[in-house]
């Protein structure tokens, strides 16, 4: 069986658990999880977790992500996307700067809020916010915290004009992020409706297009047997963290999940990677009430 994580190219038009469900087929295993939600109309990477790296898809969940989109200005739509219905329209002649479409992504640029939209996986009340809008609900949603670590303009034009207006981004951002609303809100900065036209992820977290394969080359490696070339060790969704050999006095210990007294590399990271022989055999966090101690977060049982 294999192990580790395999940075696929989603293709447009699929959802993540279909990628997954494909995945399990052409790799013989159940054994599969994506690593975060891609929307069927967007294309982009998507780090899958294979074997015992399943159990660090929230780690590959919870880093950042690059997109590239298209913010198309003079109308919103139901979804913030172009797959939903007009629900307001400006076709008056615009005329907007490249300063001001500049001022407007530098003031969104940072810590911002962002309240998930109606067609979204968010639950409310345990059921998802997709849910409600498609029976015609609109309930109340929690605003959250999100990161824009830098929103940059990708093309050279000094003046956009017309009744519709686009322009392409580059967005790196935090877990969280809804770039459909994003472009909601950029469009309210210019003082217009707005929503996202389309959009690509360009990278996952140390991922990035050039290390993906698409479904159907993934079948050919199978097929050539050439499938170690695209599948990274899981040790790649451990990168950020510090990595500790294990020494013989407490092989045994950590090998069994036993608690520890605090590593000093926990002072400054929340978590460390105990290694043998360059591979991870456990993740150690601080005790939540043990003062002064740590504890397993994950083990990894050895493969052969």
């Amino acid at each position: 069986m294999q192990h580790g994580i395999l940075p696929l190219w989603k293709e447009r038009g699929m959802t993540s658990h279909d990628c997954v469900f494909k995945i399990r087929k052409i790799l013989h295993t159940k054994k599969v999880g994506h690593t975060g939600t891609l929307d069927p109309g967007v294309e982009g990477v998507l780090p899958i977790c294979i074997g015992n790296a399943t159990r660090l898809a929230e780690y590959l969940t919870d880093t950042g992500k690059v997109y590239e989109a298209i913010i198309e200005i003079g109308t919103t739509t139901t979804t913030e996307d172009a797959e939903g219905e007009v629900v307001e329209e400006d076709t008056t002649e615009k005329h907007i700067t490249r300063t001001q479409v500049l001022e407007a992504l530098k003031s969104l640029t940072g810590v911002i809020s962002q309240t998930p939209p109606m067609f979204s996986a968010v639950k409310v009340n345990g059921r998802k916010l997709y849910e409600y809008a498609r029976s015609g609900e609109v309930v109340d949603r929690p605003t959250r915290q999100i990161t824009i670590y830098a929103l940059d303009l990708l093309d050279d034009c000094e003046i956009y004009e017309g009744k519709s207006i686009t322009f392409p981004v580059r967005i790196a951002c935090s877990k969280g992020t809804y770039i459909r609303t994003l472009a909601v809100q950029i469009g309210e900065e210019l003082g217009y409706p707005a929503h996202m036209a389309s959009l690509v992820r360009t990278k996952s977290g140390t991922f990035t297009i050039d290390d993906c394969v698409t479904l159907e080359q993934l079948q050919e490696k199978v097929e050539n047997e050439q499938l170690r070339d695209c599948i990274k060790p899981l040790e790649y969704a451990l990168m950020d963290f510090p990595q500790i050999e294990i020494t013989p006095d407490i092989l045994k210990k950590i090998i069994n999940g036993q608690v520890l007294p605090m590593h000093p590399s926990l002072e400054e990271h929340d978590k460390i990677v105990y290694m043998e022989n360059n591979k991870a055999v456990a993740v150690y966090v601080k005790h939540p009430e043990k003062k002064g101690l740590m504890k397993p977060e994950k083990m990894f049982p050895k493969v052969d």
